[in-house]
């Protein structure tokens, strides 16, 4: 764990901060060389008295003077970092911090790029709906990236710092960082490794917008893909508008009316979609990355 530095993004959480803190004082206890930096985001409640209560050298602690987002701070702390390694995780009590050592170590022995802590239990189940969401953006993210992804999102994960220098451009400031992360590196040929873990009932109250950050996440799925392989996007589209026309001339056809307009429209939009990914994969390739 020497070569470590932990961020933890907090915003409003003053019912679990302190055993997070706590928790680390110890850790540093037993490592002594590992860095933990906390980055309050702009919170409104009573975290940001107790983390300056309890920094020192054990604790860095950053502040941003509003509500930046999950990802900036997460980005700011990053910047800050002095280790090799950066592990990341929350202050509400969910995540099993003490798994952190363990996730480092064997990401080391397997000189893999990234770990992610795959949540597990009663409570990362969730509600039916919302298990709905995170079923399909999984397999979107899946379908997209012709990767298995056992968590696109989990919030426990240590990876290579220089990594995230490389891919801090594409990465957004809110809570579409790690999904993103997990996609950008996926995409560019880097190994990722899913270790399941146990996710506990967080304390406090959930900043996440169930239905409006999951057309986020949707949207930013979307987005990534077709940063890195832009035909994945462009072909299925262009080929569904392809076999829409070949119906619909059958249809047609059978109704006595051959060469209708709508075929017509959707065959030369089929081609103009396939078109337009061929023109952006060829500047995929040839951009650096």
């Amino acid at each position: 764990m020497e070569n470590v530095s932990v961020v933890i993004p907090v915003y409003n959480e003053e019912a679990a901060i302190l055993e997070t803190i706590d928790f680390f004082k110890s850790t540093r206890e037993k490592y002594p060389q590992i860095e933990v930096i906390i980055v309050n985001d702009g919170s409104t409640d009573g975290t940001l008295k107790i983390l300056e209560a309890n920094a020192g050298q054990m604790l860095r602690v950053i502040s941003h003077d509003g509500n930046r987002g999950y990802g900036a701070a997460i980005k700011s702390g990053i910047k800050q970092a002095a280790k090799e390694y950066i592990a990341i995780t929350d202050a509400d009590g969910s995540y099993p911090n003490e798994m952190i050592a363990e996730l480092y170590a064997q990401l080391v022995r397997v000189d893999g790029d990234m770990i992610v802590g795959a949540r597990t239990g009663k409570v990362a189940e969730a509600r039916t709906l919302r298990r709905l969401f995170k079923f399909f953006l999984r397999k979107l993210a899946e379908f997209l990236s012709e990767e298995k992804i056992a968590d696109l999102n989990s919030g426990l994960r240590v990876f290579k710092k220089d990594l995230f220098q490389k891919m801090a451009r594409y990465l957004p400031d809110g809570f579409s960082f790690t999904t993103t992360l997990t996609l950008s590196l996926l995409a560019s040929a880097h190994k990722i490794i899913y270790v399941p873990v146990r996710y506990h009932k967080r304390k406090g109250k959930s900043k996440i917008r169930p239905f409006r950050d999951t057309l986020n996440f949707v949207q930013l799925i979307i987005r990534t893909v077709m940063f890195f392989n832009p035909l994945k996007i462009f072909l299925p589209l262009s080929l569904s508008l392809f076999f829409l026309a070949i119906a619909v001339l059958v249809i047609s056809y059978l109704l006595g009316r051959v060469w209708d307009i709508t075929t017509i429209l959707l065959f030369v939009t089929a081609l103009q979609i396939l078109a337009l990914g061929l023109l952006a994969d060829l500047i995929d390739k040839r951009l650096p990355k």
